[in-house]
C-alpha cells in the first residue's frame, strides 16, 4: 500500500525517522489518532488557550493567584500526568465540569486542511479519534479542520472513565469498546511517552513533531525522540499519510 515510506527510502533527518525494524502499515485496519497537537499544529493557538483555562480553573479553585496556581498546576502535571487527575485524586472535583471549563475556547485560528482531510478519508479500514481531551472538544476542533465526518467515533477521556494516557488502561478500554485488534492498528501521538503502551499492546506507532518549537510547550512534549516504542516520526502528518515523506 502507498500510504508510508519504506525504511530504505526514508530521509536521515531525524523528523522523518523510520526505526529500522519499524513495524509496517500494510496489516493495519484500524488507525487510531491522538487530537490535540498531532491533527493540528500549534499555530493554530489552542493549547495555549487550554493551559491558560487549567491555570484560571486552579486559580479559582484554591483561592490563589495565577503565579501560584501556574506552579501548582505544573506540579499536579509532573506528579500525576494530568492536572484533572491529581485534582481529583486529591481534591475530589467534578471532572465534567473541569472539562466544560478548560475547554471553552476560541476556534478562530484553526484552519480547513484539506490535505489532511483527504489523506485520512484515503486510509484503509477504520479511523477513531482517541483523546485526553473531551468528546466536545474535539468534535469541535476536528470540523474545523474539516476531518471530523472521516472519523467513526471519538473516544474521550470520560470514555476512559478518566484515566488518561498514557496509562495503559485508558488504551485498554479504548480497544475493548471498538473491539480494536492492537495488532492490527496504527497509533499516531504527538507525546513520545504515549506510544509506548500502544507499542506494548502491538500497535505500529508514529510520532508527530511540530515543525517549529512550540513555545507553549515544555521541550520533552515535543522531541522527536528515537527509542524503541517508536516505528516512525514524521513533522508533517498529511504527506506521511499519503507517502510522500521520504519518497
Amino acid at each position: 500500500m502507498r500510504h508510508i515510506p519504506s525504511p530504505s527510502a526514508a530521509r536521515a533527518d531525524r523528523r522523518h525517522f523510520v526505526a529500522p525494524d519499524a513495524r509496517g502499515f500494510g496489516h493495519v485496519e484500524t488507525w487510531i489518532f491522538d487530537l490535540d497537537n498531532t491533527l493540528y499544529s500549534h499555530e493554530a493557538q489552542v493549547w495555549p488557550q487550554i493551559d491558560e483555562r487549567i491555570t484560571l480553573f486552579v486559580a479559582n479553585l484554591f483561592g490563589i493567584d495565577g503565579i501560584s496556581a501556574r506552579a501548582l498546576q505544573k506540579h499536579y502535571y509532573h506528579k500525576y500526568g494530568t492536572t484533572l487527575r491529581a485534582l481529583m485524586t486529591e481534591h475530589a472535583i467534578d471532572p465534567h465540569a473541569f472539562m466544560d471549563f478548560v475547554h471553552d475556547i476560541d476556534h478562530r485560528h484553526i484552519e480547513l486542511n484539506a490535505a489532511l482531510g483527504d489523506a485520512i478519508e484515503r486510509l484503509p479500514g477504520r479511523r477513531l479519534i482517541l483523546t485526553n481531551g473531551s468528546r466536545r472538544h474535539a468534535e469541535a476542533v476536528a470540523a474545523k479542520i474539516g476531518i471530523l465526518d472521516h472519523f467513526e467515533d471519538v473516544f474521550d477521556l470520560a470514555d476512559a472513565n478518566f484515566t488518561p494516557k498514557p496509562n495503559r488502561e485508558a488504551y485498554e478500554i479504548f480497544l475493548n469498546r471498538y473491539a480494536v485488534d492492537p495488532a492490527k492498528a496504527a497509533m499516531f501521538e504527538d507525546i513520545a511517552k504515549n506510544l509506548r503502551a500502544p507499542h506494548d499492546l502491538g500497535m505500529t506507532t508514529t510520532l508527530v513533531v511540530p515543525r517549529t518549537a512550540d513555545p507553549f510547550r515544555d521541550a520533552f512534549e515535543q522531541e522527536a525522540v528515537e527509542e524503541p516504542h517508536i516505528d516512525y516520526i514524521t513533522d508533517d502528518l498529511a504527506a506521511f499519510l499519503t507517502g510522500d515523506v521520504g519518497t
